[in-house]
């Protein structure tokens, strides 16, 4: 398989943290490490098809490049920019919260 390297950035990995951490809180840890797994597969669909994902919050922020793609089985969608040399992950965010609100803040 081949694409382009996707490299989380840090406000990314808080995200993935917390989301890890409300699954082995309140479903266990049996359901975590599906979270985690379906996370890594979707990173490595943005990799290699970095078009994919939905340009529908890019429009709304006014934040060219910007895309999202949802996991599979789990609520959360991966919001990424298409870069040069790599895909960088911006958020990882539940579905249900007001995504741009949220895509606005720190990064």
């Amino acid at each position: 398989m081949g694409g382009k390297p996707v490299v989380l950035r840090e406000r990314a990995q808080q995200d993935i943290d917390g989301a890890v951490e409300h699954y082995l809180t309140e479903a266990g840890q049996a359901v975590a490490p599906n979270l985690i797994d379906a996370l890594q597969d979707t990173c490595c669909r943005i990799g290699e098809r970095p078009a994919s994902g939905s340009p529908r919050y890019a429009h709304e922020l006014d934040i060219p490049g910007r895309r999202v793609l949802p996991a599979e089985k789990f609520p959360y969608l991966v919001s990424y920019v298409d870069g040069e040399m790599n895909i960088n992950v911006w958020h990882v965010l539940h579905g249900a919260r007001g995504i741009p609100a949220w895509m606005r803040g720190p990064t």
